[in-house]
This record gives structure tokens, sequence and C-alpha cells, in this order.
């Protein structure tokens, strides 16, 4: 596979480095950045997760203000991305957020947390029942924010009037929801059904997505409506052992997998972006033009960025062999 700078649309920590503590320092930052580089990461949207307003608002200024005295943080950090805390508060569907801090939306705490980041803010994640009115989803459409749909049992019917209103992008399919669900009419079946529409962000470690079952995504969304993210922690290009979260501790055992003390849902990643190209070439059998489409290409397009689409690229209807290299 030739040589591939990703772009991670999401990514919480790295290397020892959690990007959700409110000590977070300098040294911190810088020594994440140049992991981040090392590992062949161009560019990353720092993910800040829920917790009470003023708490994420202090730590996404912090970012912010690190950011801006440090040429290499400038470099690697295009951003950052509010995930929650407008998501569901429903077991399962909250996933490792703090579930005391979920909340519907309201816009003037979205505007406090849009003026802690000062403009870098580029994604915000939220659940569509969660702004039954689609006011805040419209109001950051407005001003060029891309909002995704995450943690959230969305009805179709919440889905389309979200779309309608300007979101368009959908947080780690298959992720932020129970284990046991409907076995048809459930939030991974309805987000597909409108993959038309959505750009469905996925997260290639084979642990929250079975890789058979990531390929069936693919399948159905095709390569240009989907996107790779790492959703790294701390554990990210470290191994086992124990890691910060914001206030939670995760441990990451010997499969490399970070997981809730109770064994009830996963929490972030352990697995770097270049390990999971690894996996979607060897696993789901993609070849080097899709994988660099997934992890490079359509998150830079869905950033802004102009960034020319390969030719005979699909992945949809059974196109893989005349796609894989």
């Amino acid at each position: 596979m030739p040589n591939n700078k990703f772009f991670d649309l999401q990514i919480n920590g790295y290397y020892g480095v959690d990007f959700n503590q409110g000590t977070l320092s300098s040294d911190d930052l810088h020594e994440a950045c140049e992991a981040l580089q090392r590992d062949n990461v161009e560019s990353v949207l720092v993910t800040i997760i829920t917790d009470d307003i003023p708490r994420m608002a202090e730590r996404i200024s912090r970012i912010v203000q690190l950011r801006a005295s440090d040429p290499l943080a400038r470099r690697v950090i295009a951003g950052v991305h509010v995930e929650g805390p407008f998501i569901s508060e429903v077991a399962g569907y909250v996933g490792a957020h703090p579930v005391a801090h979920a909340k519907q939306a309201s816009w003037a705490e979205m505007e406090t947390l849009l003026e802690a980041g000062d403009g870098l803010v580029r994604i915000v994640t939220l659940a569509p029942e969660q702004d039954p009115t689609q006011d805040v989803i419209r109001r950051l459409t407005d001003q060029g924010i891309v909002v995704s749909a995450g943690h959230t049992d969305a009805s179709l019917e919440d889905l389309d009037a979200a779309m309608d209103a300007g979101l368009s992008m959908f947080t780690h399919l298959g992720n932020g929801c129970p284990r046991m669900m409907d076995r048809h009419d459930n939030i991974i079946q309805r987000a597909l059904s409108r993959s038309d529409r959505l750009q469905i962000g996925l997260i290639a470690d084979g642990a929250h997505v079975p890789f058979f079952a990531l390929k069936n995504y693919l399948e159905i969304t095709g390569t240009e409506r989907a996107f790779v993210v790492s959703d790294a922690i701390a554990a990210a290009g470290r191994g086992p052992g124990i890691y910060p979260l914001g206030d939670q501790t995760v441990t990451v055992g010997e499969d490399g997998v970070p997981r809730a003390e109770d064994d009830s849902h996963l929490v972030g990643s352990a697995t770097t972006m270049q390990q999971m190209a690894d996996n979607l070439r060897l696993h789901v059998g993609l070849g080097s033009a899709e994988i660099q489409r997934l992890t490079s290409g359509n998150p830079r397009r869905l950033m802004g960025e102009v960034v020319p689409l390969p030719l005979g690229l699909g992945l949809r209807n059974g196109d893989r062999q005349a796609t894989t290299s």
C-alpha cells in the first residue's frame, strides 16, 4: 500500500496523552502530535466528550490556547470535534459518556462551547431526538459546522427532520447503541437506509464493529459515503495498561481493546489509524485507493478541502472486484 497520510476526525487522546484532561500541558500536546506524525497522521480533530458545559468549555479553550502557541500542534490539529453533551440519556445509547451530563440541546449552551472553540469547532455530534425543533442543528449548519448524529436512537422521522435542517453525518455507526436491539427496526438500519444523504463514520478496529459487519456496511454505503476514524484514547500507540479519559479510568487488556469495568461497553479505541488501514486491507479486502479514500480523502472533503475523486471506486452493489488493487 502506498504511503498514506491519514486525517482522523475523531481522536480523544494519543500516546499516553488524554485530550480531555483539564491539566493537559503544552508538553503533553506536543508529544501527542509528534507521535501522530510518526504514525503517519497528518491532521486530526481533537474530540472533547460529554461533561458539564463549563468543564467542556474549559477543555476546548485549553486545546485552542495550547495549539496557538505550538507550530507543530497548529499543523496537526485541524480543529475540534464536540461529541455531546446533547446525546441520548438512555443506557447503551449514551455509551461511555457520563449519563449525568447528557441532555437536551440548548443553543445558549452550544454557543458557550463554540465561543470556547474560537472558530475551531468543526464537527458537533448530537442525538437528533435531543434537538426536537432542529434549532441547534440549523444554527450550527448555518455557521458551516458539520452536524453528526451519534449516541442516538433517532426514529426515521427524527433523522429525516434533522437532515432537512442540515445534519449530514453519522458518528461511528454500530456503536453508541445497546448490544440488544430490535432485530430490524434499529438505529443502525435506520442510518444505513439514509446513507445516500449521510456520510457514515466507522471504527475499523474489529472490536467496535466485526469485520464482516463492517464489510456489509461498506457494501451499502459505498466508499464514497463513508470514512474511518480511530476514536482513539490515550492508549493508542502504547498498548495494554490503565489510561484516563476525562474523569474515567480505562483498562486496556492484552487484546488491545479498552472496555468498561463491567464489560457493558467499549471506551474508545487503542488502535492507530495505520492499524485500521491495515485492517481494511487484510480483513475487509479493500485496495489502496479505497483505503486512502476512507482514511484521508473523504475526511478532508468533509472538512471542506477540494480532493479529486478517484475514478472507478464504488464498493456498492458488488463493485469490489473492479475497485480492489
